[in-house]
This record gives C-alpha cells, sequence and structure tokens, in this order.
C-alpha cells in the first residue's frame, strides 16, 4: 500500500494506493509557515480506515526549500570562491557574500596555484564579524580535483570550527563552475532548515507507529530516500512541479505528445509530453533565475489559478496574480476564476448561487454578471494560450525537442491538453476548445500530483571521467576520486564498467539497488591527447542514470 503526499501553494493532497486503486483521498489547506503540520494532518486523515502495518511506502513533494529560496528566508551564507584563471570576478553574480581566493587547477585536475592560507584566514575573519555562520566552498575544476576545496574546508574547521562547511565538489561532479557554485550556495542556505524537517517527520512517523520507506519527490520526477535527501536538499525544489508531470503520466498512460496544465488554487505548471516522455530542462534547474546542477523537468509556473481574485479598475476587468480567499461558492468573500466559469458555464461547483451574488456585487452598476464573466474567460483562455506558446519557444532550444522534430520531420503540435489539478474541470474543457485540441481530464485529476509522487520510482544518474594520462578518475556523485591501476590498456568499455560499478553502489546505499539494472548508458565519448607527434593518453567521458518512471508494480490506475 502506498502513499502520495503533494504540498500545493492553496492546498495539500493526500492519496492511498494498492493495487491498481485509489482507495482513499484528502485534501486540507495549505499553510506556508508550518509545512510539517500540514503534511502530517493529510497523513493522519490518509491513515484514518488503513491498517498502519500494509503501508510500504510514503512519497512526499513538498514546498520547503522551494519557499525558503523564494522568500529569501533562508540563513544569510558566504560564498568562497576559488575560480582560478578566465572569467573576472563579477562575472560570478551569486551572492552578495561571496568572496574570491587565490589558487587554481586546470582542466585535467592539475593544480596550478596553491591556496594562500593567510588570504583565507582574513576572509573567514570577515565572515564572522559579519555574523555569517554558513559558507560553500567551490573551486573551479573542484570536481576534477578536490584538493584546494578540502584544504579550505580543513583550514576553516580547524581554526573557524563555528562556521558549517560545504563542498562544491561533494554537491556535484559536473562541469559549469557557475552552476555547480550556485548549486553549493544554495545547498548551504538551505541544508540546516531541510534536515530539521527531515528530524520532525522521521519523529512524527515514528509516533505514529509507521515503519517504512519514505522518499522525497525531486525535480526530475524520481524519488530519493529521505535519509539521502539531507546531503542534497536542493534536489527537492520544484518537486511540486514534477509531481504533477508524474501525476499526468501515470493518469495518460499513453506515448501521446500533450501539454500537461496543472491548474492550482494560485499558480498553473505548464509541461510538455513528447511521445508520452517528460521534457527535460538541459541546462538545469533555474532558481532566482540562475542555473543550477538540478536535473529538472523544463516546466513554467504562472501566478494564475483557479481561486486568483478578479477585479474591475476603471471600468476594465483583472484576474490578480494571487489569491484572496478561496472561491465565492466555497465560501469565500471575494470572486474569482472559479467563480467566473461557474457562472458562465453552469458548472454547479460548490454553491454556484454564491459565484452569482460575488460576480453581481463586482460588477454592481459597471457590467452584468454575463459580461463580467465573459472577460474573466477571455483573460485567463488568453494568458494560458500565451503562456504556452513563450514556452514552445522556449522548449525550442532544448535539444531533446528539436531531434524529436527532426526525427519526426514537421513541427510539434500538441494532440491533447491534459488538465490536473483542483481547477482544471472548470478551465481545461473551455481551454481546449479554444485551441481546437482535445483534452483530458481524469476522474483522480484533481489528486494527480500525489498520485504520481506515490508512484514514482527512484533515479540515480553517475557521471565518470578519466585521464589516463595523469592516471586519474573522478566519480559523481560523491565526489570519488583515484588512480588507474592500468592507464595504458584503459578502453571504454572499463570505463563503462566502472560508471556502472559506481552505480550499484551508490544505489545500494541510497536503498534503490532493485532499480540499477533498468540503467542506461546516455553518454559514451573519448578522446585522445596528442603531444610531440604522439598521442600521450585518453580522456573518457561516461553517463550511466536510472531514469525517472514508475514502481514496477504501477501498472495503471482503475476507474
Amino acid at each position: 500500500m502506498l502513499i502520495g503526499i503533494d504540498v500545493g501553494g492553496t492546498y495539500t493532497d493526500g492519496v492511498v494506493f494498492d493495487q491498481g486503486e485509489v482507495i482513499a483521498t484528502t485534501k486540507v489547506p495549505t499553510d506556508d509557515s508550518d509545512i510539517k503540520s500540514t503534511v502530517l494532518q493529510v497523513l493522519d486523515k490518509l491513515l484514518l480506515q488503513q491498517d498502519k502495518s500494509d503501508i510500504t511506502r510514503i512519497v512526499l513533494s513538498t514546498t520547503v526549500v522551494t519557499n525558503l529560496l523564494a522568500t529569501g528566508k533562508g540563513e544569510r551564507t558566504a560564498l568562497l570562491l576559488i575560480p582560478g584563471y578566465g572569467l573576472p570576478a563579477d562575472a560570478y553574480d551569486i551572492s552578495n557574500d561571496t568572496f574570491f581566493l587565490k589558487g587554481g587547477i586546470d582542466f585535467r585536475g592539475r593544480e596550478l596555484d596553491p591556496l594562500d592560507e593567510k588570504e583565507l584566514g582574513e576572509v573567514c575573519n570577515k565572515i564572522v564579524a559579519a555574523g555569517i555562520k554558513r559558507a560553500a566552498i567551490v573551486s573551479k575544476f573542484g570536481n576534477r580535483n578536490d584538493i584546494l576545496e578540502k584544504q579550505a574546508h580543513d583550514y576553516i574547521k580547524k581554526h573557524y570550527p563555528q562556521l558549517s562547511i560545504t563542498m562544491g565538489s561533494q554537491i556535484s561532479g559536473k562541469l559549469n563552475f557557475p552552476r555547480r557554485a550556485t548549486t553549493a550556495y544554495y545547498t548551504t542556505i538551505t541544508s540546516q532548515e531541510w534536515n530539521h524537517f527531515v528530524d520532525e517527520i522521521d519523529n512524527a512517523l515514528m509516533e505514529r507507529g509507521l515503519d517504512c520507506e519514505v522518499h522525497i519527490l525531486k525535480a526530475d520526477g524520481g524519488t530519493l530516500a529521505l535519509q539521502v535527501s539531507r546531503d542534497m536538499p536542493c534536489e527537492t525544489v520544484f518537486s511540486g512541479p514534477a509531481a504533477s508531470t508524474m501525476g499526468a503520466l501515470a493518469l495518460a498512460q499513453a506515448g501521446m505528445n500533450a501539454v500537461v496544465l496543472d491548474i492550482g488554487g494560485t499558480t498553473t505548471d505548464i509541461a510538455l509530453l513528447l511521445d508520452g516522455q517528460p521534457l527535460y530542462a538541459s541546462k538545469g534547474a533555474s532558481i532566482n533565475q540562475r542555473y543550477t546542477h538540478v536535473n529538472a523537468f523544463a516546466v513554467r509556473s504562472i501566478a494564475l489559478g483557479g481561486d486568483s481574485s478578479i477585479t474591475i479598475n476603471a471600468g476594465q476587468v483583472e484576474v490578480e496574480a494571487y489569491r484572496r480567499d478561496v472561491a465565492a461558492c466555497f465560501g469565500g468573500k471575494n470572486a474569482t476564476v472559479t467563480d467566473a466559469f461557474n457562472y458562465k458555464f453552469n458548472l454547479n461547483i460548490g454553491d454556484p448561487a454564491l459565484s452569482a451574488a460575488a460576480l453581481q456585487q463586482l460588477g454592481d452598476k459597471q457590467m452584468s454578471k454575463e459580461e463580467l464573466s465573459s472577460a474573466v474567460f477571455d483573460i485567463v483562455t488568453n494568458r494560458l494560450q500565451d503562456a504556452i506558446t513563450s514556452m514552445f519557444k522556449e522548449w525550442e532550444n532544448e535539444p531533446a525537442y528539436k531531434v524529436w522534430e527532426v526525427i519526426n520531420k514537421r513541427k510539434f503540435t500538441p494532440e491533447k491538453i491534459i488538465g490536473i489539478g483542483a481547477a482544471s474541470r472548470a478551465i481545461i474543457p473551455y481551454l481546449a476548445e479554444t485551441m481546437q485540441v482535445n483534452h483530458l481530464i481524469h476522474q483522480y485529476a484533481d489528486v494527480a500530483n500525489a498520485l504520481g509522487a506515490a508512484v514514482a520510482r527512484p533515479t540515480l544518474v553517475v557521471n565518470l571521467h578519466v585521464d589516463t594520462q595523469t592516471k586519474t578518475y573522478t566519480l559523481d556523485p560523491g565526489g570519488v576520486r583515484g588512480t588507474l591501476d592500468n592507464p595504458r590498456n584503459y578502453q571504454l568499455e572499463d570505463a563503462r564498467q566502472m560508471a556502472k560499478k559506481h552505480l550499484e553502489e551508490v544505489g545500494k546505499e541510497r536503498g534503490m539497488a532493485s532499480y540499477t539494472d533498468e540503467s542506461s548508458f546516455f553518454m559514451e565519448e573519448q578522446f585522445n591527447m596528442i603531444g610531440g607527434w604522439d598521442r600521450t593518453g585518453k580522456l573518457f567521458d561516461v553517463g550511466i542514470q536510472v531514469t525517472p518512471g514508475f514502481i514496477a508494480e504501477f501498472k495503471g490506475v482503475k476507474i
């Protein structure tokens, strides 16, 4: 028996799923100031009619990290960069508390310049004097050789033990220094608060006598064991949009080209399915307009939902970008998008009379209920169509999108709009009609996010870099660095085997050993190094992954 819980901006949804059936659902208002209590309230409601011993897995999609970064409420954090040679310091616009240190590593992982400990001490004095208690240390090409990061880490722990330190090489082993620095910085900001949240969830589950797997949904639609997530909180950012994409996949169960619209109370998330597979953001998740090394779906969120308030300003109807209250038909004090659609199309949502009354009161003598609801309809459908069109332009820059169009020799056009979320039933049918495409709204569309979380499987990506000339290799995740035993005879097949072995080891550590057999290689590159008219060595880059998908026991949803 599986439980999925999705924390949304307005409501938190939960489902119990067993043997292909949704056997229980619930929905409670989200308290952004206390996500833990919201999650536990949903969990307790789901457990009322269930035998706790039957629960084998719980998956949470939570906004804890997203809220911390979006609101800027994370604790002040310093960023120590060792950029070596290349771009000027002002190119790294990541944090106001950024400090630059001497030292350098080249792209082969060779040390060019040593760390200046005197300079490091002076920087640490400034950090401590500013009252900062956390810092991330990141070296360019530190993923190829983390010696400077380790030296800085050890120095700080010895002389400034009050500082909490994160090393960039431990967070991400991918190239691209600014993205690795950004990822390490955001990880450091959120680490303490995330670990506190995990502690609270652990204690709450223990109090409830639950002894089962607990996972967190990641931005790429895969899951991560709750305890493993302690070291990588940023992986959980945007888990809400990931849940909506996985929920749409779970309900659609077909290899179609579709646009997914998750219309909640406050926002709409937009994603794309290419032949039934979600499109990924090739540059990684963008947090506060900065790219990171967090794998994520190519998703956009816009501030428009069923609870978006309606106003009239100087005779012009406006749909606000935020929520004042629930829809009037559910007892709210203000007319909302849901109320306008409820009245215009006789949807019989909640109490239709309350929708009509709210529209009447808002329109007063300026316009009729019919004119007001029609104006709202035009605004909402135009805004959603514009957002979809804008997303198509962004998606055209994604490699997978371009490849699809080359292979199929035609421009991409969606076959369907898949609507999920609380407000989808009110809006999607009429948006699809306007766009002249089919639509799908499943029986469980309202709780699709929670269902998608419940049945998502763990994911894992391993990257290997080998340099036979320097006789070294590096593996990510984990920042593992070692020496080759037989560099002269090292071949691509050896690199494949090493990457596969590391995948299996990390998979075992993360409690996902049963999924590593489903791994596939997504990158296999080999380059010769030439010196003095002869080959002096080889460079190998190999990537292997367990891609997002569904757990083995999920075969679809019975209606």
